[in-house]
C-alpha cells in the first residue's frame, strides 16, 4: 500500500480530535527550522528570518484537498507566528496563523499546523504576522494544483515557477518595530526585490529560471512586500492572465501588471523570442521616487544577454483602475470541483446586511494609530477565538464595538480589539472606503469573495447599479484606491474567528483590522471543528478546563 495512503487511512481515527480534516485524502508533511541569518536584497547585510536555511521559503506544492501538515520548529529568540494567506481553513480557524486565533510559538518550541486545501486551486502565500518579522523574510509560496481528474482551462506548461516580489528596507525588523512603536509610520521603502534578488546587469547574474525556446511555461506571482504596489513585467514577452487568488480568469494578455501588496497572480508566458537572456521587471507604483529591480530569464541554448531597452512602467493609478476592470471570471472553468465556476450565481442572492469599512489615520496620545470606523484594533494578550470558546469572551473584547456605517467624520479614535458578530450562511455586503491619499489593500481569512467593484468617490446604494454582479473574479485581496472605494459580496458559511486586515503592514500593526466571528448555531463539528488536542493556550484561558466539545 501507498505510503502516504496508509498514513492518511492512520489518521482518520483521529479525525474528531488531533487533526480535524477530511479522511482518504493524501498528507504531505513539511518540517521547518525558522532562524536568524544575514540577508541582502539590495546589497546590505540585514539579520533575515530564514526557513530551512532558505530566503525566501521553501515552495509548498500540493494539489486540492490535500491534508497539508508542517512542523515549524522557532528557533528564533522572539514569538513566531506564519498564517497561511489565501487558505480558507474551512470550519478550522484554529489553523489560521493569526493572533487572533493562534498563540505565538514561543522561542525554542515547535507547533505543528494540520490544515486541508479544501475545493481550492491556484496560487497563494504565507508569512509570518508576529511583530515586524515580515519585513525580514519568513515567507514563501504556496501552490494549489487541480486533481488530475478537474480539466484546466490551459495546456499543461513546461514548467511551474514562483515569484516572491516585494519592496525591502535595509534597517531590519527590529528597528522597523521601534519606528512604529514610536508612532511614526515606515516612510519609503529602500528598494524592491525579486526572490529575495536585484540583477546587477554586469553579465555575471544567474538566472532566476531557465525556459526552453517553444515552449509554455506557467509564473505564479505574489506581492509578499511590506506596503507597496507593484508593476510586474517580462522584457519583450507578454504574459497570459490564467488565474488570480483561487479563480481561473478570463485570458488576457497583458505586456504588465500592478501586483498590490497581499495579491497573487498566475500567467503563463510563452518562450517565442530569439534565444538569449532576457529581464523580468517589478517597479514600485505610486511612489514619489520610483524603485526598480531586475532579474534574468534565461533561454537554454541562448547566446547574448538581455537588451539595455528596459520596458517602462504604467504612470498613475488610473491605468491600474482601468486594468482592474479587465479581469473576469471564467465562468467555464472547472475549479477544485468539476461544476463551472460560474454556477455559483452569486448576482442572484438578497444581501442580508451592508458594513461600510472606512480607513482613517489619526494621532492618540501623540502618537500614529490606523483606525476603522473610528476603532484603531489592540493586538488582545489572549487569542479571541479562545476566549470566545472557553466562555470568557467578556474579560478580552466587545462584540460590534463599531457601527455598519461609519462616521461622518471621525476625530477621535479608540484603542480595542474589533469583533464583528456575523450570523452563519448570511450573505453580506461589504463596502471598504478609502478617506486617504495613500492606496489600501484589504484582505479577508477564510473566505474568497466577488469582487463587484471599484471606484472613485463615495460609495451610495445607487452605486450597486454598476456592480458586476455576472462575472467579478472570486479572490480574497482587493486594493481601494485613494478617495475610493471597493464593494465585496461574501456568502458568508465558513464558521470561526476570522480576520479581516489591511495588507500594508505599518498600517495593520498600527491598528488597520478586524475579526469576524461566525459561532456555530447547533455548536456542531458539521459546521466548525474542536478545539485541536495540541492547540497552544496562553494568556487568559492558561490553566483552564477544556471546554466540551461540539456535538456531531
Amino acid at each position: 500500500m501507498d505510503r502516504i495512503k496508509f498514513i492518511s487511512m492512520l489518521l482518520c481515527v483521529c479525525v474528531g480530535s488531533m487533526f480535524m480534516v477530511e479522511c482518504g485524502d493524501p498528507y504531505i508533511f513539511f518540517e521547518w527550522h525558522v532562524t536568524y541569518g544575514t540577508v541582502s536584497p539590495l546589497g546590505v547585510p540585514v539579520k533575515g528570518i530564514l526557513i530551512n536555511n532558505e530566503f525566501p521559503g521553501p515552495n509548498i506544492n500540493s494539489t486540492t484537498n490535500n491534508n497539508v501538515v508542517v512542523n515549524v520548529f522557532n528557533n528564533l529568540d522572539e514569538p513566531f507566528l506564519i498564517t497561511w494567506h489565501g487558505i480558507q481553513q474551512r470550519k478550522n480557524s484554529w489553523q489560521d496563523g493569526v493572533l487572533g486565533t493562534n498563540c505565538p510559538i514561543p522561542p525554542g518550541t515547535n507547533y505543528t499546523y494540520h490544515f486541508q486545501v479544501k475545493d481550492q486551486i491556484g496560487s497563494y502565500m504565507y508569512y509570518p504576522v508576529t511583530s515586524m518579522h515580515k519585513a525580514v523574510g519568513g515567507f514563501g509560496g504556496l501552490r494549489i494544483n487541480s486533481r488530475a481528474m478537474i480539466p484546466v482551462p490551459y495546456d499543461p506548461p513546461a514548467d511551474d515557477y514562483t515569484l516572491m516580489i516585494g519592496d525591502w528596507f535595509n534597517k531590519g525588523h527590529t528597528e522597523l518595530k521601534k519606528i512604529l512603536d514610536s508612532g511614526r509610520n515606515l516612510g519609503r521603502a529602500d528598494g524592491v526585490h525579486i526572490n529575495g534578488k536585484v540583477a546587477k546587469g554586469d553579465g555575471k547574474d544567474e538566472p532566476l529560471f531557465t525556459m526552453e525556446g517553444g515552449k509554455t511555461y506557467r509564473y505564479r506571482i505574489c506581492n509578499a512586500g511590506l506596503k507597496t504596489s507593484l508593476n510586474f513585467r517580462f522584457q519583450g514577452h507578454t504574459m497570459k492572465l490564467v488565474e488570480m487568488e483561487g479563480s481561473h480568469t478570463v485570458q488576457n494578455d497583458y505586456e504588465s501588471l500592478d501586483v498590490h501588496v497581499g495579491q497573487c497572480y498566475t500567467v503563463l508566458v510563452t518562450a517565442d523570442k530569439e534565444p538569449r537572456d532576457y529581464y523580468v521587471v517589478v517597479s514600485s507604483r505610486f511612489t514619489k521616487r520610483e524603485s526598480t529591480a531586475m532579474g534574468i530569464i534565461r533561454y537554454m541554448n541562448g547566446k547574448g544577454g538581455p537588451s539595455s531597452d528596459i520596458p517602462k512602467p504604467p504612470i498613475g493609478w488610473a491605468w491600474s483602475l482601468n486594468q482592474f476592470r479587465t479581469f473576469r471570471w471564467n465562468l467555464t472553468a472547472s475549479a477544485a470541483r468539476p461544476n463551472p465556476q460560474g454556477s455559483y450565481k452569486y448576482g442572484g442572492i438578497n444581501i442580508t446586511r451592508t458594513i461600510t469599512l472606512a480607513n482613517t489615520a489619526e494621532r492618540v496620545d501623540g502618537k500614529l494609530r490606523y483606525a476603522i470606523n473610528g476603532v484603531s484594533f489592540v493586538e488582545p494578550t489572549t487569542p479571541l477565538k479562545l476566549v470566545e470558546y472557553y466562555g470568557v469572551a467578556d474579560k478580552v473584547f466587545k462584540y460590534n464595538n463599531i457601527p455598519d456605517e461609519p462616521p461622518a467624520e471621525i476625530s477621535k479614535v479608540a484603542l480595542e480589539s474589533i469583533v464583528l458578530n456575523m450570523t452563519h450562511k448570511s450573505f453580506v455586503e461589504i463596502i471598504f472606503e478609502n478617506r486617504e491619499t495613500a492606496l489600501q489593500s484589504w484582505h479577508v481569512d477564510g473566505y474568497a469573495f466577488f469582487a463587484v467593484a471599484v471606484e472613485i468617490g463615495k460609495w451610495s446604494p445607487e452605486k450597486r447599479m454598476n456592480y458586476n454582479l455576472l462575472d467579478a473574479v472570486s479572490r480574497h485581496t482587493i486594493q481601494v484606491f485613494p478617495h475610493s472605494w471597493a464593494a465585496i459580496l461574501i456568502s458568508l458559511d465558513n464558521c470561526g474567528m476570522w480576520n479581516i486586515r489591511s495588507e500594508i503592514w505599518d498600517r495593520h500593526y498600527l491598528g488597520q483590522q478586524l475579526y469576524i466571528s461566525l459561532l456555530s448555531p447547533n455548536r456542531s463539528v458539521r459546521d466548525e471543528y474542536n478545539l485541536p488536542d495540541d492547540v497552544m493556550t496562553c494568556g487568559v484561558v492558561e490553566g483552564m478546563a477544556r471546554p466540551p466539545p461540539f456535538s456531531s
